[in-house]
């Protein structure tokens, strides 16, 4: 058997990053940015009003108050997107809207609540300093400074800014395009009746969802029986639309396993036993230049080996480092057994307690039992050498997404 790591390597040099696309900017959400993103001019570009109000020579109301207001001619109007050059002098003021350009000659604003509201003149009961209520150009982003960096999943926040700085388009790398496909005599499609010693197929749900989650487009086909010639068929037909391909079931020591049987010799493609639990029985290799991850079948199983080995890739096939779910420590809530020589990936309920994290395994934790994994919202990853730890040690927690 080989090692957790030493299969995981053997993944991360079969794939690579792919080819960057230019992308419409919303076409882009979701994907990573293959390029710095930097601004051509300043934002803002020009100086310009952050409030309502009147932009005015901060000398001239530095003794307004109450009492005694400052009382000014109003010479017009400057709104926002005003492309007109306007300017006031000493003496003056000018009514001005929310992100309108700053005349010159004026060095504060005024804001309307601070005055009568008039329209020919105005009546101004508080000074205010040069600077008031101005945004400055320049002050959110300088003209050359880089605004989004390159390998940046670009959310809604990111997007905003990449406009903002005048980019209608941006090469990004593309989301992964992943057929799931699940074997097994004993499937049938949810929806339809079950006949003797049938099972509702699950696993291409769960890892079409996880494709998702983990920044891919996820491709649900059809279940294929246990006959070698379909599914050899329905793999070399999903080649045309996929960058990489993931099956569930067929991989173990069976007579039936037809995944291995089908595949095994087939371009790069090789099975293994990898020392952890549960997901023991992997295979990993190109089916045509393409990324073919074939997973055991027992639901936890294939849902663990995605985690574990197959997010990674598709990581890395973004542009991103190769990171599995994010880990925190946590301490036991109760005593945990491991088999010796095993990675063992408990499925557990993770926890903030005042200071710390804690974590309690669930109760069952056999491969086939989905429903703990659905109350799940954590994996505790336990050493190979980890054969009991006690409530009260402090173990690595992977956070399910």
């Amino acid at each position: 058997m080989r090692t957790v790591d030493e299969h995981l390597t053997e993944i991360l040099g079969g794939v690579a990053a792919l080819p960057p696309l230019d992308l419409a900017l919303l076409e882009a959400q979701g994907t990573v940015l293959a390029e710095p993103v930097t601004a051509p001019v300043p934002l803002p570009p020009f100086d310009n009003s952050a409030m309502d109000g009147y932009a005015v020579v901060a000398a001239d109301v530095a003794g307004a108050t109450e009492a005694e207001p400052v009382v000014l001619p109003v010479v017009g109007d400057i709104v926002a997107g005003d492309p007109g050059v306007s300017a006031i002098r000493t003496g003056l003021t000018a009514r001005i809207m929310t992100g309108a350009p700053l005349p010159a000659g004026a060095d504060a604003v005024i804001p309307v609540e601070w005055t009568d509201g008039g329209a020919a003149t105005v009546r101004i009961s508080r000074p205010a300093p040069a600077g008031n209520y101005i945004r400055r150009s320049g002050e959110d982003v300088l003209a050359g400074q880089t605004v989004v960096e390159a390998g940046t999943r670009l959310g809604a926040t990111q997007i905003g800014m990449v406009a903002a700085v005048g980019r209608s388009h941006v090469a990004v790398r593309p989301k992964p395009r992943v057929v799931v496909v699940s074997t097994g005599d004993e499937l049938q499609e949810p929806g339809r009746q079950l006949a003797p010693g049938q099972i509702w197929e699950s696993n291409s749900y769960m890892l079409t969802a996880a494709v998702v989650e983990a920044g891919g487009v996820g491709y649900r086909q059809a279940t294929v029986h246990d006959e070698p010639a379909k599914v050899m068929e329905m793999l070399e037909d999903q080649l045309v639309r996929a960058d990489a391909i993931i099956t569930s079931g067929g991989v173990s020591m069976g007579t039936r396993d037809v995944v291995k049987e089908v595949l095994s010799g087939t371009g790069t493609v090789r099975f293994h036993k990898v020392r952890m639990r549960p997901g023991k029985p992997q295979g990993f290799g190109l089916l045509e230049g393409t990324p073919i991850f074939t997973l055991p079948g027992n639901p936890v199983s294939a849902y663990v080996s995605f985690q574990v080995f197959v997010r990674p890739a598709l990581r890395v096939m973004q542009g991103l480092p190769p990171e599995p779910p994010a880990t925190v420590g946590a301490v036991l809530a109760e005593d945990i057994k491991s088999p010796a020589g095993l990675r063992h990936f408990v499925r557990g309920r993770l926890s903030f307690n005042r200071s710390h994290y804690t974590v309690t395994p669930a109760e069952t934790q056999g491969s086939h039992q989905l429903g703990s994994l659905a109350m799940a919202n954590a994996l505790i990853a336990l050493p190979e050498d980890a054969e009991a730890l006690p409530a009260g040690s402090h173990v690595e927690v992977m956070r399910l997404p």
